[in-house]
């Protein structure tokens, strides 16, 4: 039997996926439970394993390509004596999607083969096996045989920790003869260490790349995946909430406790969901019954992805954890979204959103709620500014400007208010209440 390999659906918004490479290549015999191809869907690299074994007899989308949900990718033949018959129907398809012919009468049989997402490897994984298998690009697995190295002692540094031809060069010793893959900073909208709203070490932007000037370049996966939600918030009525919140006893917390690995997105994140505990509305969101009050308090942080588009990793039941765990589970999750190895529910699940534009010097600005949550709080940088003091005369105090936007069918005016007075609270008059 000749089975369909489908483009799978490795998330609830996906709606067509990018081939990033193949594990196998055409001829290799493939296990049930085996990496077949890495898939990038919206805002990850994710490892697709087979649900049945054979050959892979011919691919139809090759790496770098895309294909909608649902459509085959690749072929799978279960005997050797189908693998001929497999390529003609591959062929077949390309000739049919490019036009030129019309589809073969005889079409494989519709079995999705390959769905299922495998998990990302787990940080500091020694190399890159899952289940005692070996996760290799082809070219490095023929590399490794013609080097003779041994692929078990060898760090992968690819996607989930796949082992690329790179990582084979350095195990024998050579030169890379092309660059492997480089952990440059991303240039976070809250950046994974103290960037903003104090001014000390921002994490800097990415250097812009030469624009091809008089080309179209095509959006990628993650930039068409910001245009879908930005135009379905098109749809939501918004308003926006301002406040000014004195910063000075928050960073003098910071300095503080920064050298234990404290980070300010971290201070802020907290005590966005301290106060969030007393105003559940703004945690919320609407749909077609009624409100969505969540059960937890999920902070989403949106960071810049280097090369176009952003991510939102999210720091889970942020209220509850304690401000030393929130700031490592932060740097981690910024860590694994340079490599995209975050899986969907680790930047799908927020309730509540901040941007920090801080970092850049900006002084305030509005940001577009995203699909499915009640509001998204726009962070401006923390700056010296004069102030009339409570004895009636002139003084320096640090100053941010935070401006919330909110959804109209499910918070007023007054709740963000509300949520903004309360919040200024904790950050101007009680922050040593985010380390408890």
């Amino acid at each position: 039997m000749i089975r369909e390999v489908f483009m799978p659906a490795l998330s609830s918004t996906m709606t067509e996926g990018k081939i990033v490479s193949w594990v196998k290549a055409p001829g290799d015999r493939v296990e049930k439970g085996e990496t077949v191809v890495i898939v990038e869907s919206d805002k990850a690299d994710m490892d697709v394993e087979s649900f049945h074994e054979g050959i892979l007899a011919a691919i139809v989308v090759e790496a770098g390509g895309t294909a909608p949900v649902g459509e085959a990718i690749a072929l799978l033949a279960e005997t050797e004596a189908e693998v001929e018959s497999a390529k003609q129907q591959a062929a077949a398809k390309a000739g049919a999607a490019g036009g030129d012919s019309a589809p073969n009468a005889e079409a494989a049989a519709p079995v999705a083969v390959v769905e299922a997402p495998a998990p990302a490897a787990q940080n500091g994984a020694s190399s890159g096996s899952r289940s005692g298998r070996v996760v290799i690009s082809p070219r490095a697995r023929k590399l490794a045989k013609d080097l003779k190295i041994d692929l078990t002692t060898i760090q992968g540094s690819g996607p989930h920790g796949r082992i690329v031809a790179q990582d084979v060069e350095l195990a024998a010793g050579k030169t890379p003869t092309s660059p492997g893959p480089v952990a440059t900073p991303l240039a976070a909208v809250a950046p994974p260490v103290a960037a903003a709203p104090t001014p000390a070490a921002p994490s800097p932007a990415p250097a812009p790349s030469a624009a091809p000037l008089g080309q179209v370049v095509p959006f990628n996966t993650l930039q068409q995946a910001v245009i879908r939600n930005m135009v379905a918030s098109l749809a939501v009525p918004t308003f926006h909430v301002g406040y000014t919140i004195t910063t000075d006893n928050l960073d003098a917390l910071y300095k503080q406790i920064k050298s234990k690995g404290v980070t300010m997105t971290g201070l802020l994140a907290k005590a966005v969901a301290v106060t969030l505990q007393k105003h559940p509305l703004l945690n919320a969101g609407f749909t077609d019954q009624g409100i969505q009050y969540h059960s937890g308090i999920n902070i989403a942080v949106a960071v810049a992805m280097e090369g176009g588009g952003l991510i939102t990793p999210v720091l889970k039941n942020a209220d509850q954890s304690d401000i030393y765990s929130l700031s490592r589970t932060w740097a981690d999750l910024v860590a694994r979204s340079r490599s995209k190895q975050l899986q969907p529910d680790e930047y799908t699940s927020g309730t509540f959103t901040l941007s920090n534009l801080g970092m850049f010097g900006v002084d305030r600005f509005d940001a577009i709620l995203p699909p499915g949550q009640g509001s998204i709080l726009a962070i401006g940088a923390s700056r010296p500014t004069v102030v009339a003091t409570a004895d009636g005369l002139m003084g320096v105090k640090r100053q941010m400007q935070v401006n919330i936007t909110c959804d109209h069918r499910v918070i007023y005016g007054a709740d963000a208010a509300a949520f903004l007075k309360d919040l200024a609270n904790v950050i101007e008059n009680n922050p040593q209440s985010l380390t408890l």
